[in-house]
Order: structure tokens, then C-alpha cells, then sequence
């Protein structure tokens, strides 16, 4: 249908017939079936241009996890650079031709990998190591000749409330005069500093218009709202110091869930987003933009054990992070599907109830989403790619090249 939200029973209906009519044309389709629909991919991509406002976009690669997609994003004119999450993969990126400047979204701790960094002038020129603390510039120092190679400080952008801290538990570094000292450090140990990061994980990660959970979702935007005035005034202050001191080439911050706020701060010149291309179903609740569920994964109904249930086979693609029912997979397409308390998702099967289970016979299919982006990736070799009623091309994951960072 339409204009229908792409969460509506009609636009949901319609989804199972484009990816049931899509995997019918196929002579050997196995579950778990990956599936990236086009069509959303790139609206999601469009919508995240509109929101950046003209500020470039990197894409962090932990969040789509396959090399085409990548390519995808990348040949689009707001996307520029890649945000790694290990240094061998950064390495692959730069070597396969796929990128030219990768920053590392962490610091790494590779001996081997880093000696290969250094062994390589057109990777050292391409990828940005991440460093927050001077033990990592010895580990890099003990892996070759570290001078001009290039180097970010991540600096923590948490909310500091009295004694409490919300947010990602990352870079010790929080004020402007520990920032300063350690960028006086880098500099004067003869590493290039290049970039500063700030990922405001407690405004860009978490749901803001929970259905149901009114309450909480009222205190979730008045916790982002003081994180984000916090963090403008303390990224003013660092900038200050840090311009006596360097010329930096980018200042990365924020992420999909984040985009509007963190553009609008003028110190940052480029924003990191990566699950805004496939919303998992961790990104259906923001006030912030309209998602589009672009990936999926369809399972077969292999039993009706009576009740109103159907069982499908296998399924348990759990989410990272702290246990709870949001890091299950959600049954998508049709809808009016719910996994059941005693079995949830399972390694082997998984029961389903709700209405849409009575009309399921053997053999259908039921299509899936993960509740985080980028870790489908990592239960499949393959995936197609979907536009209209079609697959269009089927292209490896980075675990169907035998990748595993």
C-alpha cells in the first residue's frame, strides 16, 4: 500500500508477498534466507542525507557487515569514508579498493596486525588509528616505526550527572584540559593527529517513543536533551584548546539515532551512521525519523503442533547487549506473529502464536528481523538482495568470504 508506515499490517502483508514471490523464483532457497530490500536501503540512505544537512556521512561498517552495501552507500554523494571496528578489517578495506580512509572506531590492541599497518605506506596514509590513552601509542610504537602515522583521540561524551555517568563506557578522556594533555602527548611522540571522535552513544542509541512506555521514553528525551546541551558546551571547550594546537582534518560524532542533533553542533564536521541503512528493530522507536526495515531474514514453518501455533525452523539470532526481550529477533512479515515465552527464538526451532500463525501451513515462509544491524551478517554467507518483487544480484557477507574480525 502505498504511503502506508512501513509498520502497518497492510504495508507488512505486502512485504511477505514481494519476498515470498521473490524466493518463489528461486530452484534452491534454504533459511535462513537473508534479504536486503533496495528499495528501503536506499531510502533510509536518502532520509539520512536529508537529516545530516550537508555534513558528510561515514559509514560504520559494524553495521553492515557486507562489502556491496558498503560500495552502495559509499557511491552515494553524502557518504564519504568508512568507520572501521577492527584493524584488520580496516587493512582488507583499504587493499580490496573499497575505501581510501577508514577510521577506527576503537583502539586496537593487534600486534600483528599493526606491524602490517606499518609495513604498508598506502595503508598507513588510508586508516586512522583510534587512541585514547598513552599505553596504546607504546603498543603502536613496539610494533615498528610509528612516526607521522595517523591518529584520532576518542574523547568520552557521556552525560556526567553529580558522581553518575550515561552513556557508552569507552575513552577515559572527558574534560578539555586531560584532552589537551594527551594531544600534547600524541603530537610530541610524533604521531599525525588527524581527528577527534565523540559518540554520544546515549542520545544516538536509544529509543525515544517507545509504545507503552511512555514514561520512560519522557525521561529517555530529557536525559538526551541535557547530554546534548552538556556536550555542546564541553566540545566548544575542547575545540578551543585543541586549535592552539592542531589543525584537525574531521571531528566524528553521533550516529543514526542522532543525526539532526549532532550536525547541528558546528564543531563537528562529519557524523557516523551505519544502522540507519537496514533499522534493526532497535531503531523503530525515535522520534527523530521514520524508519524503513530494509533487512530481514525468512525462516520455514515445518510443524503445526496444534494450539494456534506454527514452529519454524531454527531462528535464534540473539542480539549483543544487556539480556532482554528487545534483543530477541522480531517476527515481521505477516504480521500479528509473536514469539512464545517459554521457547522465544531457539537454536533449532521457533514457535510462533497470533492470529498470523493460524493461516501458516508447512513450508511457508516467515520473515524475520534482527533486533541489531549488522549481526545477521554473521549467520549468513550470502545475501540477496531484493528490489520490487525481485532478487536482483545474491553478493557474500563478509563471514561468506571467510572474514571473521
Amino acid at each position: 500500500m502505498p504511503g502506508a508506515p512501513a509498520s502497518s499490517d497492510a504495508a507488512r502483508h505486502q512485504l511477505a508477498r514481494r519476498l515470498n514471490a521473490a524466493v518463489g523464483r528461486l530452484e534452491d532457497a534454504a533459511p535462513p534466507m537473508v534479504v536486503v530490500d533496495l528499495d528501503a536501503f536506499d531510502a533510509n540512505a536518502a532520509d539520512l542525507e536529508r537529516r545530516a544537512a550537508g555534513k558528510p556521512i561515514r559509514v560504520a561498517s559494524k553495521s553492515l557487515r557486507i562489502p556491496a552495501l558498503l560500495e552502495r552507500a559509499l557511491a552515494r554523494p553524502g557518504f564519504s569514508g568508512v568507520l572501521g571496528y577492527t584493524l584488520r578489517e580496516a587493512l582488507w578495506l583499504v587493499r580490496q579498493g573499497l575505501s581510501d580512509d577508514v577510521v577506527m572506531g576503537y583502539p586496537t590492541v593487534d600486534r600483528g596486525a599493526l606491524r602490517e599497518l606499518l609495513a604498508d605506506e598506502n595503508a598507513r596514509s588510508a586508516i586512522t588509528l583510534m587512541v585514547d590513552n598513552p599505553a596504546h601509542l607504546s603498543l603502536i610504537e613496539a610494533s615498528g616505526a610509528a612516526a607521522g602515522v595517523r591518529v584520532a583521540i576518542d574523547i568520552d561524551a557521556g552525560l556526567r550527572l553529580g558522581r553518575s555517568h550515561v552513556g557508552p563506557k569507552r575513552s577515559p578522556l572527558h574534560d578539555a584540559p586531560e584532552v589537551l594533555g594527551f594531544a600534547q602527548e600524541v603530537i610530541g611522540r610524533g604521531y599525525a593527529l588527524v581527528g577527534v571522535m565523540t559518540y554520544e552513544g546515549q542520545v544516538a542509541g536509544l529509543a525515544d517513543d517507545v509504545p507503552n512506555a511512555r514514561a520512560k521514553s519522557l525521561i529517555v528525551r530529557k536525559l538526551k536533551s541535557a547530554s546534548v546541551t552538556q556536550l555542546d558546551e564541553r566540545r566548544r571547550a575542547i575545540d578551543r584548546d585543541l586549535r592552539r594546537l592542531v589543525e584537525l582534518e574531521f571531528w566524528n560524532a553521533g550516529g543514526s539515532g542522532s543525526v539532526e542533533t549532532t550536525v547541528a553542533d558546528p564543531v563537528v564536521t562529519e557524523v557516523a551512521a551505519g544502522s540507519g541503512l537496514l533499522v534493526p528493530g532497535l531503531f523503530d522507536h525515535y522520534q527523530s525519523f521514520e524508519p524503513h526495515p530494509a533487512a530481514f531474514y525468512g525462516l520455514q514453518v515445518v510443524r503445526r503442533p496444534g494450539g494456534g501455533l506454527v514452529t519454524a525452523a531454527g531462528g535464534g539470532f540473539i542480539a549483543s547487549g544487556p539480556t532482554g526481550k528487545d534483543r530477541s529477533p522480531v517476527p515481521w512479515a505477516p504480521p500479528d506473529l509473536h514469539l512464545t515465552g517459554l521457547e522465544g527464538a531457539g537454536e533449532v526451532q521457533t514457535p510462533l502464536s497470533g492470529s498470523g500463525a493460524r493461516l501458516l501451513q508447512i513450508g511457508d515462509w516467515v520473515w524475520f528481523r534482527h533486533a541489531k544491524s549488522g549481526e545477521l551478517a554473521e549467520h549468513t554467507n550470502q545475501v540477496h538482495l531484493l528490489s520490487g518483487e525481485a532478487f536482483v544480484d545474491t553478493v557474500p557477507s563478509y563471514r561468506g568470504l571467510g572474514l571473521a574480525w
